[in-house]
């Protein structure tokens, strides 16, 4: 378990420069952070060391993590907006 600081930071470094990370990191930090185990938690931090474009190209689906030890991090932030989306999709 990580401590509260270490926590914070990593809620700081997931806002990114480029909104559409944002969109996508901040609230699967925010909903799914703490329910992780710790090696997910450490792939999530490693994860947040790429570089903006790195990371947009891999959660658009893209290209493929070019770490393929931390693509299913990247699949479980991508599920998860994609469930996010699809359950606000109200019919017309």
């Amino acid at each position: 378990m990580i401590d509260e600081t270490t926590r914070k930071r990593l809620r700081w470094h997931s806002r990114r420069g480029m909104w559409e990370l944002d969109m996508l990191l901040v609230p699967f930090f925010d909903h799914c952070f703490d329910s992780l185990n710790a090696a997910d938690q450490h792939d999530y931090w490693q994860l947040l060391q790429g570089e903006d474009q790195e990371l947009f190209m891999w959660l658009m689906r893209r290209e493929p993590c070019a770490n393929p030890a931390l693509q299913p991090i990247v699949d479980r932030i991508t599920d998860f907006a994609r469930d996010q989306h699809t359950s606000n999709v109200r019919p017309v």
